[in-house]
C-alpha cells in the first residue's frame, strides 16, 4: 500500500486541523515536535479521534456497534496491505508502517472504545484500570514509537496514559453523567458514601470533596511514577511529552483552584499556564545542560 504524494499532504493537512480543532492540549505540545514527528502524531491523533467520535457522537447504541465493527474490519484490512476509503485510516496505515509500531495498540484502542459501547458503569479500579489502559496508554505507547526510545520506556508511557485518562474522568464527570456514564469505581464512591444517584443529581458536599482529592491523589501517583520515562525517549521529542504531561497534570491543580466543582464548569489550562509551564520547563533544562 503506497500512498499517492499528493493524497498523502492533503491527509496529512486534515490530521493537523483535526488535532488543532480536537485537543488544543495535544496540538500545543506538538508545537514542539520536529516537523515529521508533529505530522506522525497528527495521523495517530486523527484515528483515536475518529475512533472515539464513534462512540461518543452515536445516539443510536446499535448503530454504534455496527460502526465500530466496521471501522474494526477496515483497520485489519489496511493493515493487511488493501486500500480503504477512509482517509484517517490511510494516514494512521502510513504513520504506523513508517514508525513499526504493533497492530495489537490500535485494536486495544477499538476493543476500548467497545467497552464505552457495552458498560457504563466500574466495580473496582481494576476495571477501571483495564479501560483506561485501552483508551489512554496505548495512545502513548503508539506516540513512544513515533518518537523512538530505549530501554523501559514503554512500561512508563502506560503509566502516563492512565494518568491522562484518570485526569479526564474528574475534568468531564459532569458531561459524562449526563450521559449516563460513570468512571468512578462503585466500591470507592461507596467508600466515600457518595452515591451514583448524588453524581447524577450533581451534589456536591464534604464527601464528594473527599472522593475527588482521593481520585487526584491516584492521578497524581501516577503522573510521578510516569516521569521517569520522559528522558528514555529520543531528545527530538522527549521535550514535547514533558510538556503535554504537565499541562494535563495542571487540569488536576484547576480542580482544587475550582474547590472540586467540576459540575460547575469544565477545567482548563489557559495558555498563558502553558506558557509557563514550557517556560519553566525551558528553564530548567538549560540549568541542567
Amino acid at each position: 500500500m503506497r500512498a499517492v504524494p499528493e493524497q498523502l499532504a492533503e491527509w496529512q493537512v486534515s490530521a493537523a486541523q483535526a488535532t488543532a480543532a480536537g485537543s488544543k492540549s495535544f496540538y500545543f505540545a506538538t508545537r514542539f515536535f520536529p516537523p515529521h514527528l508533529a505530522q506522525a502524531a497528527y495521523g495517530v491523533y486523527w484515528f483515536c479521534r475518529s475512533t472515539d467520535d464513534i462512540v461518543d457522537e452515536n445516539p443510536d447504541l446499535e448503530a454504534a456497534r455496527r460502526e465500530l465493527e466496521s471501522w474494526r474490519e477496515q483497520l485489519v484490512a489496511v493493515m493487511n496491505g488493501h486500500t480503504v476509503e477512509s482517509p484517517v485510516l490511510m494516514l494512521f496505515e502510513h504513520t504506523r508502517r513508517q514508525t513499526g509500531f504493533p497492530e495489537e495498540y490500535p485494536l486495544e484502542l477499538i476493543e476500548g472504545m467497545r467497552m464505552d459501547l457495552e458498560r457504563t458503569r466500574y466495580a473496582n479500579f481494576i476495571e477501571l484500570r483495564l479501560f483506561c489502559y485501552r483508551v489512554a496508554s496505548v495512545v502513548g505507547l503508539m506516540m513512544s514509537h513515533v518518537i523512538g526510545f530505549r530501554g523501559d520506556a514503554l512500561s512508563y508511557a502506560e503509566d502516563l496514559g492512565i494518568a491522562m485518562q484518570l485526569t479526564n474522568i474528574l475534568r468531564d464527570l459532569a458531561e459524562d453523567a449526563d450521559r449516563g456514564r460513570i468512571y468512578l469505581p462503585a466500591d470507592e464512591l461507596a467508600r466515600f458514601n457518595y452515591t451514583e444517584a448524588d453524581l447524577l443529581a450533581r451534589r456536591r458536599g464534604p464527601e464528594f470533596e473527599s472522593l475527588v482529592r482521593f481520585q487526584i491523589d491516584r492521578a497524581r501517583g501516577y503522573y510521578k511514577r510516569s516521569f521517569p520515562g520522559i528522558p528514555l525517549l529520543k531528545p527530538e521529542g522527549r521535550f514535547a511529552v514533558e510538556i503535554a504531561a504537565k499541562v494535563y497534570r495542571d487540569i488536576l491543580g484547576r480542580i482544587e483552584k475550582m474547590d472540586y466543582d467540576v459540575y460547575a464548569r469544565r477545567a482548563v489550562v489557559p495558555a498563558w499556564k502553558k506558557y509557563a509551564i514550557t517556560a519553566g520547563a525551558l528553564a530548567r533544562r538549560k540549568f541542567q545542560s
